[in-house]
Order: C-alpha cells, then structure tokens, then sequence
C-alpha cells in the first residue's frame, strides 16, 4: 500500500508541503515576536497582548469570506493561493515599518487576513481529497508537514540571531523567501477536486444563510471550542511564563517553538489515526487535558529546565491531538457542497476566542501578575473541560464528506 493510498492523497501532500513552506516563513516571524516587542521594542505584556491577539485572531474577519467564496465557485485552490501570496508580500512590510510598533501591528493584521482567506478553502479541499474513514489522518498528516515547518523556522530565526544578535530585518526577509516558495508549490503542485467543484456549483452558500450550518452537533462543536480557545493561553505567553519563572534564559525562547514543534510531528499522525479508530471527540478532549498539565508545570515552584521540557511535551501534545482533529470532527457533520463555509465559521469562532484570550491575558498580567494570570486561566480551562465532557456526543448521523482516493 503506498503512502497517499494509506495515510492521505497526493492532493494533502501537496497542500501539505506548501504548509511546510509556509510555516517556516511564519514561524520565523513567531518566534522572533516575543524577542523583539518584548525586550528590544521593550512592549509591556498588555501592549504585547495586543500584537499577539492580532497574530492569533485576527484571521476570524475574513475566514468565512474565504470558506463562503471557495465554497460558491468551486475554486478552492484560487482562494487559497491568494491568501498565500498576501501573506508573503506582508514579510516585506515588515522591513517597511521598522521598530513602530503600531506599524508592525498593522503589518501583522493583513498577513493574518491573508491565513484566514486561505485556512477553510484549504482544510475543504482537504476533506474533499479523502473518504469519511481517513478524515482525521489526513488532517493529521497534513498537519505533520505543518509542523515540520514549525520546527524549522524557530531553527532558522534562532540561527540568524545568533549570527547577527538584533538582526531583524534578515530575519524578515528569509521569511519572505519561505513564503514564496510556499506560494510557488500550490501554484504548480495542488489543484481542485472535481466532485467538489460540482456539489459546491448546486449549491451556493451566501455568507447570511451560512448561519443556518450552527445548528444541532455542528453549533455544539463551534461553541464548545470557542470557549476552550477563549482559555488557551498562546504560545508566545506560554514561553514567556517559562522564562520568568527561571525555566530558560532569553536567548532560548526560539527553540520553545522548536521543541513544541518536535512533538507535535511526532505525534500529529498516530493520534490522528487513533481519533479515526478509537473517537475523535475522545482524543480531542484529551488534548486540552494535557494543555492543562501544561498550566499545572508553569506554576510549579523551582521551576527548572525539566520543567520547560515537560511543558513543551504537553503543548507539543495538546496541538496533535486537537487541531486537525477538530477539523475533522467539523468535516464529518458538514456537507461537502458548503464544507469551506463551514470550517470558516468555526475558524472564526475559534480565532475570535484567541483574540479576546491572548488580550485578556495582557491584561491580567499587567494588572494582577503572571502567577495569578496563569491559575485564572488553569481554573476556567478545567471548568471548559468538564463541560465538554458532558455535552460533546458524536454526531447522530455522518454524511458523506467526500469522494474517495482516486
């Protein structure tokens, strides 16, 4: 059996690649983030909170643009590439503003209004490249890639810096590089289903009537994520948490992204065969258990290097187990003709709650201290879980979402 024929199609692969790429160009920009608004532009984390809620959730404006426009013409591939090639130029524009802060967050919107007009065509023509049973692996295979190049940038970004301390602007543009690429490999290499094209042609979905898909187990799943992300507490903070606590020295915080991304490839593709076979509302929820574990380590007393690597196992973990995962729990309950309407609606649920969360943390740090801040957020993510685990039931029925491997 070869490799697209057991875990995904051709089609994934490629999408998955130009993640990769892409990754790797965002992620270098992640990773510098902190380093630079933090303690060369010397932000305060309120201020910080601000730019890191932008990067988180900013994609939510025009996620269901994308989904609703992929969905009407059948192109998802065309959508896609456009919000890969705005977020390339973007890059640029960060050489353009220099050390304004308020530029750089200007610069941060549009790049992420380019991820969010790509995100649901993208994630559809995914779901539509595979059958229902091997939804969740292809996510899961597909967000490998993703995190290979999530690995990879942080290790380019930690490079260049070590080489050149302060040295920003190669930064920028080493990133823009990667995005070109990235842009270059969906261009050539990924194309549309043409089942996907047909459905999504009878049946249209304006972005008014989009509502209409929060019904039943769907608007359960978009509300039930919306407010565990509204508890997530980012990466960015995270790291930062770990560095104030004596866990790591400045100068490592771009490798935090890289150990996360360590375990999340490691495990992206067997949980997601496991969510396939064993439930994916169980492995789903599981995740944002050990996103709690990871809280319960930050606030440990002596916090030490181990400390900062079991959290990072933790993080690395909460990512595979939840992200295509969700995916494909959305992808089993939409019908194909309005799949990228769908997942744009919860992209955008969810990118909204990691907007308010990544401010309010901000805020309660700047106001309250970062150990308080931290067990507010432990305290509400536990209360999410035990909700979800009472309310979050498999879907009565499963539609057929999608044709199989060709």
């Amino acid at each position: 059996m070869t490799l697209t024929r057991r875990w995904a199609s051709r089609n994934v692969l490629a999408l998955g690649f130009t993640s990769l790429l892409t990754d790797i160009s965002s992620e270098m920009i992640t990773a510098a983030l902190p380093i630079y608004l933090i303690y060369y532009l010397r932000l305060s984390p309120l201020e910080f909170g601000l730019v890191d809620g932008l990067y988180q959730g900013v994609t939510a404006l025009v996620r269901v643009a994308g989904g609703a426009l992929g969905d009407r013409a059948g192109r998802y591939k065309e959508v896609a590439v456009v919000g890969y090639a705005v977020s390339a130029v973007c890059k640029l524009g960060l050489l353009a503003v220099g050390g304004v802060w308020t530029g750089i967050a200007g610069v941060v919107l549009v790049d992420r209004l380019g991820k969010g007009l790509r995100t649901a065509p993208r994630d559809a023509l995914i779901s539509l490249s595979v059958p229902r049973s091997r939804l969740a692996t292809a996510f899961g295979t597909h967000r490998a890639l993703d995190a290979v190049g999530a690995l990879l940038g942080p290790v380019v970004t930690f490079g260049i810096l070590a080489l050149a301390p302060n040295g920003f602007d190669a930064v920028f543009v080493a990133s823009f590089c990667f995005a070109v690429l990235g842009v270059g490999v969906i261009v050539l290499f990924a194309e549309n289903r043409a089942g996907a094209v047909e459905k999504a042609a009878l049946h249209p979905l304006t972005l008014l009537s989009s509502g209409g898909l929060l019904r039943d187990g769907f608007g359960r799943l978009v509300g039930l994520a919306s407010l565990l992300a509204l508890l997530t507490i980012s990466d960015g903070f995270l790291y930062l948490a770990l560095q104030r606590r004596g866990a790591v020295t400045v100068g490592v915080l771009p490798l935090l992204y890289v150990g996360t991304a360590l375990v999340t490839l490691a495990l992206n593709i067997p949980l997601g065969r496991l969510a396939d076979r064993w439930g994916r509302e169980r492995v789903f929820l599981a995740g944002y258990i050990g996103l709690a574990g990871a809280y319960l380590v930050v606030l440990s007393p002596g916090l030490a290097w181990p400390g900062a690597v079991a959290s990072l196992v933790l993080l690395g973990g909460y990512y595979a187990a939840t992200d295509g995962v969700l995916a494909a729990l959305a992808s089993a309950q939409l019908p194909s003709a309005v799949r990228g309407s769908g997942l744009a609606l919860l992209a955008t649920a969810t990118g909204l709650a990691r907007l308010g969360s990544s401010v309010g943390f901000g805020a309660l740090w700047t106001w309250w201290g970062l150990e308080v801040t931290v067990l507010v957020y432990l305290a509400g993510l536990t209360g999410a879980i035990v909700l979800a685990v009472l309310t979050l039931r498999p879907p009565r029925s499963r539609r057929d979402v999608g044709p199989a491997l060709a």
